[in-house]
């Protein structure tokens, strides 16, 4: 929910953007010029004045809150209470795994069985949470940032651990664009930080690449999982041998 401080900042980029002034202002609301720098001053002023001004600036009220939510800032990670109620219900984890691939509410009930009031209930759920912004037609923002990722010990992953890891890597690697890398090596702990953030950047460039062919047929699109990772780490077994 946006605040009245927030509206009131986005009205003052809008006066600045339009070129009126405090005066002009005061004169379209029938005010003095003085209690409408006092009004902005405060930073305190009933709804009722902010739907004043955005008709004095030719704008509607929906479309200033709009602007608000659009400036907030985008969630990197989730709260342990949120990834919580995320894990809790498979069906929500599944949609909210579909929502960070931006699947559309017919694409979840046509993949998937799951009914559309189930699909809705669970968007709803996500925009209470804070991960989306459900808007009409089911459509929906993601409020998550690019570098968005589950927490590193969280529900989330602990989740995946134990339910979906030995699952995922008992695959072959083998099909047509499928791929699995080991690779072992002493470097220096300085340049390790720098290995990481090349693998966030080709974790990027996925998601980015996902967003550009959401246009192509889905016949000419699969699903593909990318797992990145890099530990200070050594097999059990090699370390039990070690003097």
């Amino acid at each position: 929910m946006s605040t009245t401080a927030d509206l009131i900042t986005h009205l003052k980029a809008a006066l600045k953007a339009a070129h009126m002034t405090y005066a002009d202002l005061a004169q379209a609301l029938g005010m003095a010029e003085s209690s409408v720098k006092r009004m902005f001053a405060r930073g305190d002023m009933p709804l009722s004045r902010i739907d004043a001004i955005c008709r004095a600036l030719k704008m509607d009220f929906a479309e200033l809150a709009q602007r608000v939510a659009d400036a907030q800032p985008l969630l990197a990670e989730l709260t342990l209470e949120q990834e919580r109620t995320v894990v809790a219900d498979e069906k929500l984890l599944l949609v909210a795994v579909n929502v960070l691939s931006q699947w559309t509410a017919e694409q979840m009930t046509g993949a998937y069985r799951l009914t559309e009031a189930e699909v809705v209930k669970y968007l709803a759920q996500l925009d209470r949470i804070g991960i989306i912004e459900l808007k009409p037609g089911n459509r929906y923002r993601l409020k998550l940032a690019k570098t968005f990722r589950w927490r590193p010990h969280g529900p989330v992953m602990q989740f995946f651990q134990e339910h979906v890891v030995l699952d995922y890597f008992g695959g072959g690697f083998d099909g047509h664009g499928e791929g699995l890398l080991l690779v072992h090596g002493s470097i220096s702990s300085a340049l390790a930080p720098s290995f990481i953030e090349r693998l966030q950047r080709v974790a990027q460039d996925f998601a980015q690449q996902h967003q550009t062919d959401q246009k192509l047929p889905p016949a000419q699109r699969r699903g593909y999982t990318l797992v990145l990772g890099m530990r200070d780490w050594e097999l059990a077994a090699f370390a039990r041998l070690r003097r």
